[in-house]
């Protein structure tokens, strides 16, 4: 076993993650308080209400990452940890305290009650650890989130009984209801209470990605593209070349569903119906009965990233945040070569009215007009003055005349007359007008105190809560929250999220695509027939002037490989690719799914994330529409930030970090010694000997790599491409459903019914499963390399699968976790606090974590005597370690738990964060 002193000294005392706010703030029922998530500090913060001002009384410890809260009365006040999983139930009865800790799925992201009696709702994913837990059996909803079942609504909602929460090891919901979309977020009430509206996060727009083989312009096929007698129209809308006439590579497309002809249809209107094999109802919110838990109807055609909602309280209409996807329009740049840019025009900011049966979407910026680009005569540089960038939570005043919404990239507050937003009468440049500045930005949360007359305001980038005068719309009084994140991390958080800042029309900002620093879910065409094409020599496998002619002849590949069969070079023009997670970069070398930011505009390094992060600096300019590219300090500022960031621990993995019978047989076949790529020539002197899955996808975390090393390959598709990190695989489950790829040994899919997205796994997203993915002609069977033949090969893929699920990442699966001790709950939880220290003693190896490290640090909260202390497990000593030196034994802190008001909640923090979460927090 490590000693716990120089491993915990290794590690950094804060991880960013950058979770998104959801309901951050909540007012209690008699309005003397206000309840503040603060989310870097992990606790709840409670503040005296004033005339013009905020008191803070006291905080409280919660869960990590905590992203909304919900009063339930004024004594009991709910709070929705996203990454631990977790919901803290906080009592203001005595010293406030946590009383219980519910443990829920994945990624949990708002509250709310309703119902008469009034249940409580919880959004997560359709996964996680606490699905299966053994406690649930019998709970409707609960179970295997069966992430390789096609047509599985991957949206939940755990429902609680808050009067009897049961003695369950997290409680025991009375039903976890799933609906047929991907990932939930926001939760909205009826003003009867009575009905429940549950929004979906990433709800799509109905397109989907066409396979470069099918698009077959001349790749691996002749021109009259028939694939396996299937006759497909044929070519990418073009145009074929960039401006110096130099042939783009063969790349896919993306289609979208047409509702009135019923087609699957291109920019321009050609019919790919056949090559998509699933349909997309675009479920987008549903409408719930909050007594009986049924769904009772769903809205379609609300917005592609839907942010949050809320009900008028005197209609009943319903109003829903969001951002409409601009991924039909092809390119980024001036649009000259072309006649086609979305820059500028990313994703509009909306808020969509449901009301009457009807769905009216409401453009935030249409004084925008997005054909006039920052370089053009006429421009209006004063269009981002009236901008509203990304609408998060809104608050309504009690008549429902009146309408807040937090704009988290414009650092506003949006006015809104409802009845001008419901008849779209607004004018967003006499409305501006109205709009409320607030100061610290990136507002996230909004509520009112019509009675005080005054706005609470969350700002998130100062994370601080604002106090606003509703009369003069003017910011009166500011109450800072302890903020221990490192002055980088701060400082870089605008770069990501503020439009004002990184567009020329206010709108547009890189969090427009890489929703809070991750990713959206769809594929994008941003390349740029106005740029010449580039090249960088980025090592890699099977890419080398001898190995690519023969790598080509053995995939049959009849087309050009990167447009001119030059292993080096980037065309600008490079196809549909899936938006890429902004996490978890730091060790991945060039970035994008090519590597083409290797070389640019402020510096050249192959393997060094932090240039390439730099060289990023152009797409400000071609793509947000900037007047020139970010400056080498502000991008420098920005990679401080994002190359800071942290993907969340794996969800599926179990608890204990150990790998089940499915996933061990597949890691057993992924660094095994049998090859996997299934190309073994017996002259190795001319070409490469295959590798192991390892061989290429390197899983080393010494050295951060997670299956990547920063390298390229080309492996029978029409462009090198950097090998994937393959972290979060298990986020990007949801499209079941392929036509024939002759690269692909699979046969094509029948139509496959509904399913939740549209984009699935490789570059592009034009690959429904891992398991097709694994039946690449690169991994068959030949000579003794590959997978095995027959029923022994289909077995072993799915097992490859099963792991790619479960794969390693930076942080062990238990950081995070949470249970709390009461008098009542001990033989429940007593075998998950005893988990909880053994992870906190268990050797982990993590390149970002310092090295040599255990999988957590373990820390206590317990109110003793009307006082809160924080303890620390010193894993040398087996002791509980207060700020002041005083030690307890495991046996003795749960001795206090015996006492009414001495709940002790243990909590595992990330490697080296465990003394601040513990004695600062």
């Amino acid at each position: 076993m490590l000693a716990a002193g120089a491993a915990q000294a290794a590690a950094p005392e804060f991880i960013a993650f950058d979770s998104g706010h959801v309901r951050p703030l909540a007012k209690s029922p008699d309005g003397t308080k206000l309840f503040a998530v603060n989310t870097p500090n992990n606790t709840l913060d409670i503040f005296q209400i004033n005339n013009g001002s905020l008191q803070l009384i006291t905080r409280v410890p919660v869960g990590l990452e905590p992203v909304a809260v919900a009063a339930r009365s004024n004594t009991e006040v709910w709070v929705v940890n996203h990454l631990s999983d977790s919901v803290s139930v906080v009592s203001l009865n005595g010293t406030p305290r946590v009383v219980r800790t519910l443990l829920v799925g994945d990624e949990p992201r708002d509250v709310v009650f309703a119902g008469s009696p009034a249940k409580a709702f919880i959004t997560t994913a359709h996964r996680g650890q606490h699905r299966t837990d053994p406690s649930l059996a019998g709970v409707p909803g609960a179970g295997d989130a069966q992430l390789t079942t096609p047509s599985v609504g991957r949206s939940d909602v755990w429902v609680f009984n808050p009067d009897n929460l049961g003695t369950a090891l997290g409680g025991l919901p009375q039903r976890i209801m799933t609906f047929f979309a991907d990932t939930p977020r926001a939760l909205a009430v009826s003003p009867d209470n009575n009905t429940l509206y549950v929004g979906t996060f990433k709800s799509g727009n109905q397109t989907a990605p066409v396979d470069t083989e099918v698009v077959c312009d001349g790749f691996n096929t002749t021109r009259s593209c028939i694939i396996r007698s299937v006759t497909y129209p044929g070519g990418v809308p073009g145009p074929k070349t960039n401006f110096e006439g130099k042939p783009a590579p063969e790349v896919g497309l993306i289609v979208k569903f047409n509702k009135t002809s019923g087609k699957w249809e291109d920019v321009l209107g050609r019919d790919w119906t056949k090559a998509v094999k699933f349909r997309l109802p675009d479920k987008d919110v549903f409408a719930v009965d909050a007594n009986t838990l049924t769904e009772k109807t769903f809205f379609p055609g609300v917005g592609t990233t839907l942010f949050n909602m809320v009900a008028n309280p005197r209609t009943g209409t319903l109003y829903v945040s969001n951002t409409e996807a601009n991924n039909m329009t092809r390119f980024e740049g001036p649009g000259k070569y072309a006649g086609s840019t979305l820059q500028g025009k990313i994703a509009l900011s909306q808020i969509t009215v449901i009301g009457g049966g009807q769905v009216k979407t409401r453009h935030l910026n249409k004084h925008i007009d997005y054909s006039k680009l920052i370089h053009d005569s006429g421009f209006d540089a004063t269009a981002k003055n009236h901008s509203l960038a990304t609408p998060l939570e809104m608050a309504i005043t009690s008549d429902g005349k009146t309408l807040y919404v937090a704009a988290y990239g414009s650092s506003k507050i949006g006015v809104f007359d409802t009845a001008e937003l419901e008849a779209n009468t607004f004018n967003p440049r006499t409305a501006s007008s109205r709009y409320i500045n607030v100061s610290g930005g990136g507002p996230s949360g909004v509520v009112l105190d019509e009675a005080r007359g005054q706005m609470y305001v969350m700002t998130r980038f100062d994370n601080a809560v604002k106090v606003i005068d509703l009369a003069s719309r003017a910011e009166v009084a500011k109450a800072p929250m302890n903020n221990p994140e490192p002055a980088n991390i701060v400082a870089g958080r605008p770069f990501l999220y503020d439009a004002n800042r990184t567009s020329a029309n206010g709108e547009a900002a890189c969090a427009s695509c890489h929703i809070f620093g991750d990713e959206d879910a769809l594929s994008w065409e941003l390349g740029n027939p106005d740029d010449p094409v580039t090249s960088a020599a980025i090592p890699g496998k099977f890419i080398d002037s001898t190995q690519f002619p023969i790598a080509k002849l053995l995939f049959n590949v009849k087309s050009k490989i990167n447009g001119d069969d030059n292993p080096n070079t980037f065309h600008p023009m490079k196809g549909p690719m899936v938006t890429q997670t902004l996490r978890g970069m730091r060790n991945s070398g060039a970035m994008h799914w090519r590597g083409d930011r290797a070389t640019g505009l402020y510096g050249n390094d192959v393997f060094d994330s932090n240039v390439s992060f730099l060289n990023f600096a152009p797409a400000f300019e071609g793509l947000l529409g900037m007047d020139k590219p970010m400056s080498k300090e502000e991008m420098q500022v920005f990679a401080n930030f994002q190359l800071n960031v942290f993907l969340p621990p794996n969800p599926v993995r179990s608890l204990d970090n150990s790998l089940n019978a499915a996933q061990q047989r597949g890691k057993n076949f992924y660094t095994g010694t049998r090859a996997s790529d299934g190309i073994k020539l017996v002259n190795t002197a001319t070409f490469q000997t295959s590798q192991n899955c390892n061989g290429c996808h390197t899983l080393d975390p010494a050295q951060g790599y997670f299956g990547t090393s920063g390298l390229r390959t080309f492996e029978g598709v029409p462009q090198t491409v950097k090998v994937a990190h393959l972290r979060n695989l298990y986020t990007r489950v949801g499209m079941f459903g392929a036509p024939s790829m002759p690269f692909f040994s699979q046969p094509g899919t029948a139509e496959m019914g509904d399913q939740i997205r549209g984009f699935g796994f490789t570059h592009d997203g034009a690959v429904d499963t891992l398991f097709r993915f694994f039946s690449a002609i690169v991994f068959r069977n030949q000579l003794g390399a590959g997978f095995p033949s027959g029923t022994e090969g289909d077995n072993t893929r799915k097992d490859v699968v099963e792991f790619m699920y479960a794969f390693d990442s930076d942080l062990a699966p238990v950081v995070g976790q949470q249970i709390t001790l009461n008098s009542g709950n001990a033989s429940a939880v007593s075998g998950r606090i005893d988990l909880l220290v053994a992870r906190a003693k268990a050797p982990f190896v993590s390149k970002e974590l310092g090295g040599n490290t255990t999988e957590c640090d373990l820390v206590a909260s317990v109110v003793e005597g009307g006082v809160r202390r924080g303890y620390f497990l010193d894993t040398a000593s087996g002791n509980f370690v207060s700020a002041d030196g005083a030690t307890r034994t495991l046996a003795a802190l749960k001795a206090l738990a015996g006492t009414a008001g001495q709940e002790v909640t243990f909590t595992a923090t990330p490697p080296g964060s465990g003394k601040r979460i513990a004695y600062k927090s």
